[in-house]
């Protein structure tokens, strides 16, 4: 999946990024659930070794456009793994509490625990987009967060916990798609909310501001994945085979037992 890793010190132009390309998998969506099913096996063999290791940690972080399929992509690629060791995080509107306290601080605390994998349904990024574009702080004051969160991201790196993250990136066109389909199906509508239309106006901003995120904030070790996302099938392969690659480069280790198996006796 290197070839939708956003390599430190590239300039990312989103035009450039094809919201529905499908090249790296020959299948097609009909070959797709079956791979999908064997990606699947290899996160549980892994997740059961992380949490075995007791070690490190995976953070994996997803952002999105409004239907761009945060929720979708949780409960594909983290189904069947143990609900034990996987855990999810939404970050709506501050509460007064968190913005009593400085931007990172509600992030924090909800970063995984050793041996586990952890999973932000939007996040701290919401600082350097939303407030972005709708102006709520000053310019001087997002400005300097990239470089906050590019530290906070490595203070998680060193102390054990890899740190994955994926913009699930969908086209214009896909997206009103989506949202005339949550109109359309009476099981879907409580899904849709009128003010994604407002945000749906501004889509031009928010290329823009996740441009310099996606530029500025990939790192060797907190990389971006610029997700193709208009085809769900495929945006879960791109998603689980990211995961699985770097969890398997992690070198997991089951613990070594400190007792001779030969010598235990079980009446």
């Amino acid at each position: 999946m290197d070839r939708y890793r956003v390599k430190p010190g590239t300039v990312v132009r989103l035009k450039d990024w094809e919201p529905g390309d499908t090249s790296a998998y020959s299948g097609g969506k009909e070959q797709a659930p079956q791979e999908l099913d064997r990606l699947r096996q290899s996160l549980v063999t892994l997740q059961e070794t992380l949490w075995a290791e007791k070690r490190r940690s995976v953070l994996v972080i997803l952002q999105a456009m409004d239907t761009g399929g945060k929720d979708g992509t949780i409960s594909h690629v983290l189904t069947g793994l143990n609900p034990q060791g996987v855990y999810v995080q939404g970050f709506g509107v501050p509460s007064t509490e968190e913005l009593e306290h400085d931007y990172l601080w509600r992030a924090h605390e909800h970063t995984p625990q050793r041996g586990k994998i952890g999973v932000f349904n939007r996040s701290y990024y919401e600082d350097v987009l939303v407030v972005r574009v709708h102006e709520l702080v000053p310019k001087d004051v997002w400005s300097r967060r990239y470089d906050h969160i590019n530290a906070f991201e490595r203070l998680l790196s060193d102390e054990g916990t890899t740190v994955l993250k994926f913009f699930l990136n969908i086209s214009k066109a896909e997206q009103k798609q989506r949202l005339e389909e949550r109109l359309a199906q009476t099981d879907k509508r409580w899904k849709f909310n009128p003010d994604d239309l407002a945000e749906r106006r501004l889509w031009d901003k928010y290329q823009e501001a996740y441009e310099v995120v996606l530029s500025r904030t990939s790192t060797e070790y907190a990389p971006w994945y610029i997700v193709p996302s208009d085809h769900k099938w495929y945006r879960n392969l791109v998603v689980s085979s990211a995961l699985a690659n770097t969890m398997q480069r992690m070198d997991l280790q089951v613990p070594k037992i400190t007792f001779d198996p030969q010598k235990v006796r079980i009446d």
